[in-house]
């Protein structure tokens, strides 16, 4: 089995390419997000 999933995953990692919106869409919500931490918790807000 495990030989199976090493096989697939090398020839899989040359042919990744993301379509341009999805690129835009992860940018623009890594900058919206915010992470505050508050007496050893974290608090994630999106700040849209």
């Amino acid at each position: 089995m495990a030989k199976i999933y090493s096989e697939n995953s090398t020839k899989n990692l040359n042919d990744l390419k993301p379509k341009e919106e999805t690129v835009k869409f992860l940018l623009n919500y890594s900058k919206a997000l915010s992470v505050i931490d508050y007496n050893k918790m974290k608090f994630e807000a999106l700040l849209n």
